[in-house]
């Protein structure tokens, strides 16, 4: 039997762009972390070193050493272009400004992103660097891979900036960005704990294949690996299951659980989506039956298998007049570099 089934890499399924901080851990934070399909290449060359060559000729002329040393890789140079002037990844990958408007009132506001200003002249664009995940089809005899069908790439630490000539005209602007890639061992099992070979990012790439891929997202998320929680109390009333966990459980309305091991309440027992969360240790759902339970006090497990949850918004990094570049007085490495900024326009006027 043979050891792999040679599938190729083919076309592009999805990127995930994460901050790190100033130490090269991954950032989980509102802002931190952008999922999207609409990316149109990222490319990627091996650097080398060459090797040193030495050469030593005797007194007539003739060579009597000859040796050069191996060459060695010191980093991946890369380039990512994007299908379309996307200010939220512009901002995370070549730091500015992200220019954000509320369309809705002071109240109750609905922020979007629209715009994003450049770098100031001096300023380090890169900032502490990013990860940068992309995924692909595996393809093998002419069809995807029925087993890990897809191919899990990693390059745990990169620096870019834009780059290329920006052409307003009678076709679509893309937006270009290049630079290098380097290890980070820190970037361990990744955001979300599906990452298996945590040893292998103090390299400056790598691949593995995968059986998921984040599709059908566009936008930021905040990321998480499995959840297990301890049951330790259950109360059911009608058709609503209330769970109480030992510890604080972290999970959100709409997360996606698996209740199993209790004591003989087997009718609370199964797959659920979570519909309130009262307090940080219960959590409700919904069972398609009504009735009680036989005990309280109870056992059993809550899972909730690695996933995301979608950022709806996140609020101004710092003031409109003194920026988050290198060289000011009041840099943070761990923020990013410059702000998001608000439009001054009252959206109810």
């Amino acid at each position: 039997m043979a050891t792999q089934d040679y599938a190729a890499s083919i076309q592009g399924v999805s990127i995930r762009v994460t901050r790190l901080d100033a130490s090269g851990n991954l950032l989980n934070n509102p802002g931190d972390s952008y999922t999207t399909s609409a990316f149109m290449r990222l490319s990627f060359t091996p650097e080398y070193e060459q090797g040193d060559e030495i050469v030593e000729k005797s007194a007539n002329g003739v060579i009597c050493v000859s040796y050069r040393a191996p060459d060695t890789l010191k980093r991946v140079t890369m380039e990512l272009a994007i299908c379309e002037p996307d200010p939220e990844l512009t901002q995370l990958v070549s730091g500015g400004l992200l220019l954000r408007k509320n369309y809705g009132t002071y109240a109750a506001p609905s922020r979007k992103s629209i715009g994003w200003s450049s770098p100031a002249v001096g300023d380090d664009p890169a900032g502490n660097g990013v990860a940068i995940e992309c995924w692909s089809f595996a393809v093998a005899d002419g069809k995807r891979a029925g087993t890990n069908p897809y191919f899990h790439w990693v390059f745990p630490y990169a620096r870019l900036r834009q780059s290329g000539d920006r052409v307003i005209e009678n076709g679509m602007i893309a937006t270009t960005f290049e630079g290098y890639g380097l290890g980070n061992s820190l970037f361990g099992d990744g955001l979300d704990d599906r990452w298996e070979f945590p040893t292998a990012t103090e390299r400056p790439y790598s691949y593995a294949r995968s059986s998921w891929a984040p599709t059908g997202r566009k936008g930021f998320y905040e990321w998480h690996g499995d959840i297990t929680k301890t049951i330790s109390n259950s109360a059911r009333s009608g058709s609503t299951v209330t769970l109480t966990t030992s510890t604080a459980h972290g999970l959100r309305v709409g997360d996606e659980i698996t209740v199993s091991g209790t004591n003989g309440n087997a009718v609370i027992e199964g797959t659920y989506t979570i519909t309130a969360v009262p307090l940080t240790t219960t959590l409700t759902y919904t069972t398609t039956t009504s009735g009680t339970i036989t005990s309280a006090a109870d056992t059993g497990t809550v899972l909730c298998t690695a996933n995301s949850w979608a950022v709806t918004d996140f609020t101004s990094q710092g003031s409109t007049t003194s920026y988050n570049t290198p060289g000011n007085i009041d840099y943070n490495a761990d923020e990013a570099i410059d702000f998001i900024i608000a439009s001054t326009e009252d959206p109810t006027s």
